[in-house]
């Protein structure tokens, strides 16, 4: 095979990874930090969706569905970045 072809296809699994490694930090970091507005639960959040009609329930599945996609998200990413990194490893071998 190429040269030029098993670098990029290298790379991109590389970045790939990459990619991952900070998406996992950060969703991390977002689920601390909603963690502690769920502990402390402070009125002037309630305030920003209306004031009425929407209480701590609603937030907590707003953050269920928010961080259930980000997750199937990344999910698909790992998949991604697993397929590059045989594709690569396959192109080497072949070459």
């Amino acid at each position: 095979m190429d040269t030029e072809l098993v670098k990029k296809v290298r790379a991109a699994a590389a970045a790939m990874w990459s990619v991952l490694v900070i998406g996992v930090v950060w969703v991390t970091v977002a689920y601390f930090i909603w963690l502690a507005f769920m502990h402390t639960r402070p009125p002037w959040m309630l305030a920003l969706a209306g004031g009425t009609g929407f209480d701590w329930g609603d937030y907590q599945l707003m953050a269920i569905a928010f961080f259930g996609l980000i997750k199937l998200g990344l999910f698909a990413l790992v998949g991604a970045a697993v397929w590059l990194t045989l594709f690569a490893r396959r192109l080497e071998r072949d070459r």
